[in-house]
């Protein structure tokens, strides 16, 4: 009888050893928004950041929330992230009372058309087009986690709703965000003005003299080419604001191009600011 007591005691000491073993040996695991994995353990979790050592390390590293979208933990328990976060840092910063948001608007974005001044007064429609599809184009290749609309159907949308740009000012954020359905609206401007000019010139003399046979000049004639060049330079800057759909601006920023360019480019500063916007990912 003793040696049956002895083993089942024995029994439930393995049976506890192998649980534990086992429960040891999970781990947390960290999904990116970018699709990578990261397996370990977590030591410690802030509003804003992950504190994370990989399995069979001792280094801590320190991981941005809005980088990742969900935690398994090891006891099995799953923790979304990106909805906390994306973007609720930045909504927490703005002053106006935050509403709820439409499920269907959730972590979506529209970019208008931009405005393009040139010396202060409205210029070719155009190149807001072309302005509104090259941060369309940037912004998508940097935007995960969100859905950007084309900007020919925010185009389409908007001028069905009679939201054109001559009416645009009896319009809202959040009305627009409302015809939509985003959650995001980006507005920006392209400004252009004329700088200085640099100018350039050239001349080349063609003279024929003749000559008689002892050698004086018997006659001489001739023009004189002058070329001038002259080329404009201008001085771009770009605006942009980002909207939320409750009236909210998160995002106001405005930056000039270093240098004058002779063609009007406004590239760099765009891309300046989408770098350094809340919707921005690397």
């Amino acid at each position: 009888m003793k040696k049956i007591y002895l083993l089942i005691l024995s029994t439930i000491i393995a049976l506890g050893s192998f649980a534990q073993g086992t429960q040891a040996g999970k781990l947390d695991v960290l999904q990116k928004t970018n699709g990578e994995e990261l397996k370990g353990k977590i030591i410690r979790i802030t509003d804003s950041d992950v504190s994370f050592v990989y399995s069979g390390e001792t280094a801590e590293y320190v991981i941005k929330k809005s980088d990742i979208t969900k935690i398994t933990h090891s006891s099995g328990r799953v923790e979304n992230i990106s909805q906390q976060t994306q973007p609720a840092q930045e909504r927490q910063k703005d002053p106006v009372t935050m509403t709820a948001t439409p499920a269907d608007h959730h972590n979506k974005i529209a970019i208008l058309p931009f405005t393009f001044l040139m010396d202060n007064q409205p210029g070719a429609a155009t190149i807001g087009l072309k302005a509104q599809q090259d941060a369309f184009g940037l912004l998508s290749q940097h935007s995960a986690g969100y859905t950007i609309l084309d900007p020919r159907t925010t185009n389409a949308t908007l001028i069905q709703a009679g939201a054109t740009p001559d009416k645009m000012m009896g319009f809202t954020m959040k009305n627009i965000c409302d015809i939509l359905g985003v959650e995001y609206i980006i507005d920006g401007t392209v400004t252009q003005a004329k700088g200085y000019m640099t100018s350039s010139s050239s001349s080349s003399d063609n003279t024929t003299i003749k000559r008689d046979d002892s050698d004086k000049i018997k006659a001489a004639s001739g023009y004189t080419i002058a070329n001038s060049n002259a080329v404009q330079r201008f001085d771009v800057g770009v605006s942009l604001q980002i909207y939320m759909d409750n009236n909210a601006s998160i995002y106001n920023e405005s930056h000039k191009a270093f240098l004058s360019n002779t063609d009007g480019s406004y590239s760099g500063p765009l891309e300046y600011l989408l770098k350094r916007c809340p919707l921005y990912r690397k």
